[in-house]
């Protein structure tokens, strides 16, 4: 499957996140990265979180620099947020979020928590290894389903709220195989702050 930058992301966020999606993802695809996420969480205030990534799933320091420095200017003049915010662009991590269809199938075999925007067969979270994927649903299969019950639920992609990779043994072996095919010189943590008020930048 080719890597698609404008893949639908299956994600829940709020109103005034959605609307910050719309103005991040064109930049960040005009610089062919793909948006993972946007969150914004009161820490310090108020935070704008940015979560996105290169066609190999990573995002390094200058990635994170280069995306930032462009979206900064973007985001004064769209004015998405009514107070001061402090903007912070990101790496999706090694237990990622999984938002699109094909994270979970570059995942396939691997643990995730995943929890539904509604109810379905009675629950609406679900931690299991991911079984198989298709354009409509991802197949969980759950360790800890009773016996003489089906283990592999169904859920539809439409009704993800929220879905992450669990750090695991073969999640990190993965990673590390990964960094070999795909080696940045940066450190573990690619994360670039910017406060909205400030033309300074600090890494961490």
């Amino acid at each position: 499957m080719g890597f698609d930058l404008t893949e639908k992301r299956y994600i829940k966020e709020t109103g005034l996140e959605t609307r910050i999606a719309a103005i991040v993802e064109p930049v960040a695809n005009d610089l062919g990265y793909a948006l993972v996420r946007v969150k914004v969480t009161p820490e310090n205030g108020c935070t704008l979180q940015i979560m996105a990534e290169d066609e190999n799933g990573r995002f390094s320091i200058a990635d994170c620099e280069k995306l930032s420095k462009d979206l900064s200017p973007v985001l004064d003049v769209e004015d998405p947020i009514d107070r001061e915010y402090h903007l912070e662009v990101s790496s999706p991590g090694i237990d990622r979020p999984l938002v699109r269809r094909r994270d979970f199938e570059i995942y396939i075999g691997h643990e995730a928590k995943v929890e539904l925007s509604d109810m379905i067969e009675g629950r609406k979270r679900f931690r299991g290894l991911i079984e198989a994927v298709d354009d409509e649903a991802v197949t969980i299969r759950l360790p800890d389903a009773p016996a003489g019950t089906d283990p592999d639920h169904r859920l539809p992609l439409t009704m993800l709220g929220e879905a992450k990779l669990v750090m695991t043994d073969a999640l990190m072996d993965k990673a590390r195989k990964d960094q070999e095919l795909y080696p940045i010189d940066d450190q573990d943590t690619e994360v670039v702050e910017y406060d909205e008020d400030d033309t300074s930048e600090e890494l961490n």
